[in-house]
């Protein structure tokens, strides 16, 4: 099985406002880039979509390191909140609906499909990777400003 690195950023012009992701795919040497940004949406759906369309994007099943500065994210696997909530009929620990359920069931389904480890990265700071992940989330929100 091949080894993957995976590294992930969500990007929000005001919370909610318009918003952007990037996911940087990393295998063998290569690196393929995937963005894309809404007019209205919040960061931590962002931060989620990012995941989920990097690791939609795998051809086969594969090994992942998946990186991400979002402690919403990395949590709600590493800590198994993602597990209890499924378990509650998708309710959180206050009783609420889980938001992003839809995006949350689709990251559910993939990562059935591959072994994926998730790991908190600091933002902003010297992590190259998810710094270019940064920058491309954000460039992509200025296209989808743009084009308003």
């Amino acid at each position: 099985m091949k080894d993957v690195d995976i590294y992930t950023d969500g990007a929000c012009s005001g919370n909610p406002g318009p918003g952007g992701w990037c996911a940087i795919i990393m295998c063998d040497g290569s690196e393929k880039i995937l963005t894309g940004a809404y007019k209205d949406t919040t960061n931590n759906r962002m931060e989620v979509l990012a995941a989920v369309e990097g690791l939609a994007a795998l051809k086969y099943r594969v090994r992942v390191n998946l990186y991400s500065d979002s402690a919403y994210l990395v949590n709600a696997i590493e800590q198994h909140w993602l597990a209890g909530w499924k378990r509650k009929n998708w309710r959180n620990s206050e009783g609420k609906d889980v938001k992003n359920r839809d995006l949350w069931e689709r990251l559910d389904k993939l990562l059935a499909e591959h072994e994926v480890k998730f790991i908190k990265v600091k933002g902003h700071s010297d992590n190259e990777h998810n710094n270019r992940c940064d920058k491309y989330a954000r460039d992509a929100i200025k296209e989808v400003i743009e084009k308003e």
